[in-house]
């Protein structure tokens, strides 16, 4: 039987390994990587905000820099340094061609866009597309959040299978679309008071 002590015995013999040499080692799985400039940016925004806010151990930045495919949405523990993503959809009128990429930002009402800017979070309901998130807008960016009924919720055309099937999410009317699993894990560390940041470096 093949055991760690012959195992250290026939390296060692070999000139491979040494009793203290490790043979078998567990490495930890690299944290995602959120862009720093955003990232400051964000928590910039949190400094700038703090008055409005509950809560500043968990910030969620939305990266629209990136295409939809990837998980750009970031929770960021800034007290322990965990970070989780998820994928998340942007609104169709920022991306009209439905390329995948967020074009630009809007805040007209009817423009069917994403907003850039720092969002609020607000409590938990039961709309349209279930469990969702209020947001209510801090910026003149997304100053009609509100109006618009701008929120965090789940969605078919959210689903990791629309990635695999089309090499994109779908589009939402500016709202934070997100798979509905990811959305059970954002609403658990994501609660009222929060901030919500928005942006493309």
């Amino acid at each position: 039987m093949l055991t760690r002590r012959n195992l250290l015995q026939t390296g060692a013999a070999a000139g491979l390994v040494t009793a203290a040499s490790p043979v078998f080692a567990t490495v930890a799985p690299p944290q995602p990587r959120i862009n720093p400039g955003l990232l400051a940016r964000a928590k910039a925004a949190m400094e700038s905000k703090r008055r409005f806010l509950l809560d500043t151990n968990v910030i969620a930045v939305a990266d629209y820099s990136q295409p939809s495919a990837s998980e750009r949405f970031y929770l960021v523990n800034l007290a322990g340094g965990m970070v989780t993503t998820y994928q998340v959809s942007h609104g169709r009128g920022s991306d009209p061609y439905h390329t995948g990429y967020l074009n630009y930002f809007s805040n007209e009402p009817g423009s069917e866009a994403s907003s850039a800017g720092s969002y609020i979070t607000g409590d938990v309901y039961y709309g349209k597309y279930g469990r969702s998130l209020r947001l209510k807008g801090l910026d003149w960016s997304n100053s009609n959040a509100e109006a618009r009924a701008i929120v965090v919720h789940s969605a078919a055309y959210a689903e990791p299978r629309v990635v695999e099937q089309f090499g994109k999410l779908g589009r939402s009317e500016g709202c934070f679309a997100l798979s509905q699993l990811s959305l059970q894990y954002v609403l658990q560390q994501l609660g009222p008071g929060r901030l919500l940041y928005s942006d493309k470096v």
